[in-house]
């Protein structure tokens, strides 16, 4: 049984004739400990798909489940992470991870829960910077502390909205790693959506590509099975990697190009969409 599930999803935002769907039709199986990455196209609906899985929102028709129940709302069992950071910035690094703890484990006793927010902290490379407000800190540490504070949270699924978009090649190289790697230590289940597509082979097991909007699907899935640890130093040159990684773009490519023609034959005005994102930093 999947641990979450999107079955026939649809949502839209408007009313009436005014009325813009994001998501039509929409069906995703996550299955426990796997490490799934959605693909698509800037404006396409990821965000709001991944918003459907935190149970911030409730799909218009279809149904959203976690472990077999219909979803009713957001919980500690799925924890997101947010391509702004969403970080409270009076508090230090210390102080928004400790809220978020303070809110699961409200019974944790003071000094255990200083020792296990110093251990997240650490976690991610974070040590010496407690005391630090996000404002101090750059790009790369505030997703950090972002990272820590949903894992701190121990959810069962672990959602990515592009946490990594924002940051530079260098730092997103590093991140990349490091969400790899606290993966693999527990193998929490993982859902990202990202528009790179070397980065969704590079983390993922199953790669599912979005198609663009209006009223976006869930096209066809692209597994991945090329051994772990990956090592991104040799992996442009692995004949799998290249192939899965052609196949994809020219999928991607093919159904930009379709949601082109079917722009031109309804005369609908659909937002202009950023490219996929191809090679490793």
């Amino acid at each position: 049984m999947a641990i979450l599930e999107l079955d026939n999803a649809t949502v839209g935002f408007g009313e009436s004739h005014r009325r813009y769907t994001v998501l039509e039709g929409a069906n995703l199986k996550v299955h426990e400990n796997e490490f799934v990455a959605i693909i698509g196209f800037s404006g396409s609906g990821k965000s709001t798909l991944i918003s459907l899985l935190a149970g911030l929102l409730m799909p218009d028709e279809g149904a959203v489940r976690f472990k077999g129940k219909q979803m009713k709302g957001p919980g500690p069992d799925r924890g997101i992470v947010f391509q702004n950071y969403s970080l409270l910035p009076w508090l230090t690094v210390h102080g928004n991870i400790e809220l978020a703890v303070k809110q699961v484990f409200p019974r944790m006793a003071r000094g255990e829960r200083r020792d296990y927010v110093q251990h997240y902290i650490d976690m991610v490379s974070l040590t010496g910077s407690e005391a630090k407000r996000p404002s101090e800190l750059s790009g790369g540490m505030r997703q950090r502390l972002s990272l820590a504070r949903t894992l701190s949270m121990q959810p069962e699924v672990l959602l990515l909205d592009e946490p990594l978009s924002a940051l530079d090649a260098l730092t997103r190289s590093v991140l990349q790693d490091e969400i790899i790697r606290l993966w693999e230590e527990d193998r929490r289940t993982v859902v990202m959506v990202t528009n790179d597509v070397d980065e969704a082979v590079l983390m993922a097991d199953r790669i599912v590509p979005l198609t663009p909007g209006p009223a976006a699907k869930l096209g066809r899935e692209f597994p991945v099975t090329l051994d772990r640890p990956r090592e991104r130093a040799t992996l442009n040159f692995n004949p799998e990697f290249k192939k899965l990684r052609n196949e994809i773009t020219r999928y991607m490519m093919g159904i930009n190009e379709d949601a082109k023609q079917l722009r031109v034959a309804s005369d609908v005005v659909l937002p202009d969409v950023e490219p996929i994102r191809i090679g490793i930093a």
